[in-house]
């Protein structure tokens, strides 16, 4: 029965933008089979971003693929390297899009182009002036000379939002992937109940609700909810210890598929082909996926929740400003910036000389 879970999970993955055609059209599998690879799209996106800009554009973007900056990532209101959106002509914003659409899934698109909208609130709620609250205070960098086979990578990131991606001949790591939501909930507006990341939250509670009073026990490693994504911007991801909460392997099959229902949305944030190879590290897995609670189980309470597997962690909190407020990540606990495929890539090369 969880075999069966899993599969229909990488059936839905593979599916996503020809669902419309229907699961068993043939056209479908056709356009599905055809699809154009991860990398030439980013390689095609990039390339077209990149030609769009002056001078002076493109020596703010551009970046050698060895540069500390690669790995400076965060999700905070700051001042960033790159370009940002503020300073882009209507057509190169068009074109950054793309390279963002580039690297994950309708569905993670919407989100991440949401995330982006949600300053706009924030500039009324604050009543800033701005400079701080800006939808368009998202900056696009390109770190070395994108190429279907070569090795090179981009960053799309502004506050709430981090996307990552690496190419290392010709495969793709698209971490780390943030997204966060603040308002998690708009609550007065024109906008009024939108919530941008409301899977991730919802399918939490549906998790933790399906245990009995023993498990939750169990589950629940602090009452008091922690502040932040334990991880936060770290470089590369780890936690220590043990891993802690409730072990899979002790869950029933109801149990377990709503632990497959949220990691599935996790997974299909990304683009078929990167989906698969998150999909393949939940299957990988197996039971041996551990998932903690701290903080209150109603949907009013501060919490948060992570999922840890030896290869993946999924973290997500909502605790401040009265737990309307959202942080989500997907870290590859090795793999984050491509750091496998290119030790992988290195080592290879070593041994060819």
């Amino acid at each position: 029965m969880c075999m069966k879970r899993r599969s229909f999970l990488w059936s839905s993955a593979a599916l996503v933008g020809v669902g419309m055609l229907g699961q068993g059209d043939s056209h479908a599998d056709c356009i599905h089979s055809h699809s154009v690879p991860a990398a030439s799209l980013m390689t095609e996106c990039a390339h077209r971003f990149l030609a769009a800009l002056d001078a002076k554009q493109r020596a703010k973007a551009a970046f050698p693929f060895d540069t500390d900056e690669r790995l400076n990532w965060h999700y905070i209101p700051k001042e960033r390297r790159g370009v940002p959106l503020r300073e882009m002509t209507p057509y190169q914003k068009h074109l950054a899009s793309a390279l963002l659409a580039a690297g994950l899934s309708q569905t993670g698109y919407i989100k991440a182009v949401t995330i982006m909208s949600l300053e706009d609130v924030l500039k009324i709620i604050e009543v800033d002036s701005g400079e701080i609250r800006n939808p368009e205070h998202y900056y696009f960098s390109v770190f070395g000379t994108p190429s279907d086979a070569g090795t090179w990578g981009y960053r799309v990131e502004g506050h709430h939002l981090s996307q990552n991606c690496t190419v290392v001949n010709g495969d793709v790591i698209d971490g780390p992937s943030f997204f966060g939501a603040n308002p998690a909930q708009i609550r007065q507006g024109p906008r009024k109940g939108l919530r941008t990341l409301a899977g991730e939250d919802d399918l939490g509670f549906d998790l933790i609700h399906a245990f009995d009073e023993h498990q939750q026990k169990v589950t629940i490693v602090d009452p008091i909810a922690y502040r932040e994504i334990l991880t936060g911007a770290s470089r590369k991801a780890a936690l220590k210890g043990q891993p802690s909460g409730l072990s899979a392997s002790t869950m029933n099959v109801r149990q377990f598929d709503a632990l497959m229902a949220l990691v599935e949305e996790y997974a299909r944030n990304v683009p078929d082909e990167l989906a698969e190879r998150r999909i393949a590290q939940i299957n990988k897995a197996g039971r041996n996926i551990y998932f903690a609670w701290s903080g209150g189980i109603n949907p009013s309470d501060p919490h948060y929740y992570r999922v840890q597997t030896p290869s993946f962690l999924i973290e997500m909190d909502d605790t401040q400003d009265d737990a309307n407020h959202i942080h989500s990540v997907w870290r590859d606990l090795s793999g984050d910036f491509g750091q496998d495929l290119l030790q992988q890539h290195y080592e290879t090369s070593h041994r060819s000389q």
